[in-house]
């Protein structure tokens, strides 16, 4: 079986990970399914995560064969909410929507132990402050080499904490500090979002991303060395796509068209396209055996994201 078989080469697939250039990086696709390219000639790894979800993903080489087998099975069956023995699109795409809020929801509560310090259930920005600045505020950054860069970085987080404040208050409720770290899950972030991805790559200052800086974001040429084909297609890209009016430069407008993609529904693609690449008998309707047997697009999957394998009995849908 190709589960078993495919096994002892897990830790290998996850542990090579795969070059994504930048700004494939930048793109944000509302929760992301993963941080991987979605490309099957160099593996499935974006099908892995997206199935399991991506913590899951990450402790599923330590299981056994049949540790492994049983895994899947409990995820199929709670996958399979009519209980009829057969996962329908419906079914999928529900079950990789639910891993992304999962994901996001099990940062949030992550970082929410580091930063609610008097545990009143708020966080306010100098509780965020102190905590992940508060060393080097005391010393005026003095014993960090690059001053200005954390400097930077304690201006960029206030301006995004404020901005996720919508009540102005100075504390953020659990809400708001979702929307201080996944900015680009809340449509009054967005224009934050793009603000601060012109800000990465605009180098010049000059508020617009020019050809050199779109390309120098995400490659750099060394001494000799050919440009790849695949920075070509970007160069192509950006005169081609990305900039719309044609001026030779990225505004804000055409920078959100860019990394905010809108109204793609990216869980529904991948239910799609698992469904194309798992169902056998092409009854449109996956079941138990079928993705066993096609389990290379599954343990390497945002349907089991490693993280995701682990069944929990209160993980509502």
């Amino acid at each position: 079986m190709k589960l078993l078989r495919s096994l002892a080469s897990i830790c290998l697939l996850a542990a090579a990970a795969l070059s994504v250039p930048t700004q494939e990086k930048r793109v944000h696709h509302q929760a992301d399914l993963s941080d991987r390219a979605h490309d099957d000639s160099y593996g499935f790894q974006y099908d892995h995560e997206a199935f399991l979800g991506k913590e899951e993903a990450k402790t599923f080489d330590q299981l056994t064969p049949e540790e492994s087998k049983d895994k899947l099975a409990m995820i199929v069956v709670r996958i399979d909410t009519d209980k009829d023995g057969y996962i329908s699109h419906a079914e999928l795409h529900h079950w990789i929507k639910h891993r992304q809020r999962r994901y996001i929801e099990e940062n949030v509560n992550k970082h929410w132990k580091d930063y609610d310090k008097n545990q009143d259930g708020k966080i306010g920005w100098e509780e965020y402050k102190n905590t992940t600045y508060g060393f080097y505020l005391d010393e005026e950054f003095d014993d960090v080499e690059d001053k200005a860069t954390y400097r930077s970085m304690l201006t960029r987080d206030e301006r995004r904490f404020k901005t996720a404040d919508r009540d102005g208050d100075g504390i953020a409720t659990r809400e708001e500090f979702t929307a201080f770290l996944h900015p680009e899950e809340f449509d009054y972030m967005k224009d934050l979002v793009v603000q601060e991805t012109v800000e990465d790559i605009d180098k010049n200052g000059d508020g617009k991303i020019d050809i050199n800086e779109y390309i120098g974001d995400m490659f750099s040429l060394e001494s000799g060395e050919r440009e790849p084909d695949w920075v070509q297609t970007e160069r192509k890209h950006f005169h081609e796509f990305r900039d719309a009016n044609k001026d030779g430069y990225l505004h804000n407008a055409e920078v959100a068209h860019w990394v905010l993609p809108g109204d793609v529904d990216h869980a529904d693609n991948e239910a799609k396209h698992l469904i194309h690449e798992t169902d056998t008998d092409k009854d449109g309707l996956l079941t138990l055996s079928e993705l066993l047997d096609n389990s290379d697009y599954i343990i390497t999957s945002t349907i089991t994201d490693f993280g995701g394998m682990r069944v929990d009995e209160h993980d509502e849908l």
